[in-house]
């Protein structure tokens, strides 16, 4: 991972939409809007480390906007903008990262791609900013006759959005100098202290929520996003070998013997990782997990599904349901059941009702049927954008 820390501001209350939360608490399809920005930063390879700054006042509601996320206590922020991005600033002085992204909690569309040219930027610059060239026309309104003064030349007039990034000492630098300036964005004190700004292509989608138009946006757009279902199937056998336990869905069964497998032969898991990949269109789960490298030796098959999981997120995809079938005479699945299925469902971040997990045998016929190991088949759907 690049040495880089994301500052989300969340200390806001944004004044310009009805609702008795503060913007970033609202929820949109279930999901707050914070939390929605967090996660898109928690599963980027380049990011070490997620840094929130709230409003004192907030405490409960970023409680329950998080709940189940590894973040760092929280920052609590200032009055202004600038005064909470100086302090998270300060705070990261003990980590020392390399680059700093700074950026707007109601910002919750950001996509990893915005992110990477960012960072690719930075790479050979102090400081650099996601910007859409701007199309319409620009005039300038008196502020209260709303009577044009004058029009303004667009030709190089860019509207700009963040994450911003840049090198973290030469913005915490930039900070402490011009602490009493009022600015509109970090980027400005970046100039105010000499320092070349470069501008990246950003994203019409990574919108800032700050109306009730922007929220109802916002709303279209998650309602919107399952526009493509495509279904997944996978198939996986382990034969059974000395132990005492084995380990299905990832949830641990005592029984006299275990699963022989290079790693701990979930043979469950490994079946719904092949259905969610076949359902990416991204192969099996040997491509991923090659049994031949030794980081894979007795792991936790866990870290298959969650891995998989978020290459499902980077694609806007989301899980339907999925129904996996384990074949096996021994151990008895039903007293596991609703383990295995809470199991599953907290690994994707999924309800339990999207999960159904059955069990038969292969009436003694065949080496299932022998009692000489498991098998389990899987199919997912799943939506894509």
């Amino acid at each position: 991972m690049t040495d880089c820390t994301v500052l989300v501001l969340a200390a806001g209350n944004g004044s310009r939409i009805s609702n008795s939360l503060p913007k970033q608490y609202i929820l949109l399809n279930g999901k707050a809007v914070l939390r929605r920005t967090i996660e898109i930063f928690l599963i980027h390879p380049a990011i070490t480390a997620v840094q929130v700054v709230i409003s004192k006042e907030h405490k409960k509601f970023y409680s329950k906007a998080i709940e189940g996320l590894d973040l760092p206590a929280p920052i609590y922020g200032g009055k202004t903008r600038q005064q909470s991005a100086l302090k998270g600033l300060v705070h990261l002085q003990e980590k020392q990262p390399k680059y700093v992204l700074i950026h707007d909690a109601a910002r919750p569309f950001v996509d990893h791609k915005l992110i990477d040219r960012v960072l690719n930027r930075l790479a050979t610059g102090k400081a650099a900013i996601p910007g859409i060239r701007l199309t319409d026309t620009l005039k300038r309104v008196h502020s209260e006759h709303r009577s044009v003064v004058f029009t303004m030349d667009r030709k190089d007039c860019w509207c700009i959005q963040t994450p911003q990034g840049f090198h973290y000492q030469e913005i915490l630098a930039a900070h402490a100098d011009f602490v009493n300036e009022e600015v509109s964005d970090d980027a400005a004190i970046a100039e105010r202290a000499g320092l070349e700004v470069a501008v990246v292509e950003g994203n019409e989608q990574n919108f800032k929520i700050t109306t009730d138009n922007d929220l109802e946006h916002a709303n279209k757009l998650l309602s919107n996003e399952l526009s493509e279902t495509r279904i997944g199937s996978g198939f996986d056998v382990h034969s059974f070998c000395e132990g005492d336990h084995l380990y299905l869905c990832g949830v641990k069964i005592n029984h006299d013997r275990a699963l022989k497998g290079h790693s701990d032969a979930d043979v469950a898991i490994h079946a719904l990782t092949d259905a969610l990949l076949g359902g990416l269109g991204l192969g099996d789960i040997g491509m991923h997990f090659p049994s031949e490298e030794d980081q894979w030796k007795n792991a936790n098959s866990k870290i298959f599904l969650e891995k998989t999981k978020h290459l499902l997120f980077e694609r806007g995809a989301k899980v339907g349901n999925i129904d996996i079938t384990i074949i096996c005479e021994t151990p008895k699945i039903n007293p596991h059941r609703k383990r295995m299925t809470s199991s599953l469902a907290e690994i994707l971040d999924i309800d339990t009702n999207r999960i159904n997990i059955k069990a038969t045998t292969t009436e003694k016929l065949g080496f299932l049927g022998r009692g000489e190991g498991i098998a389990a088949q899987a199919s997912a759907t799943i939506y894509l954008t």
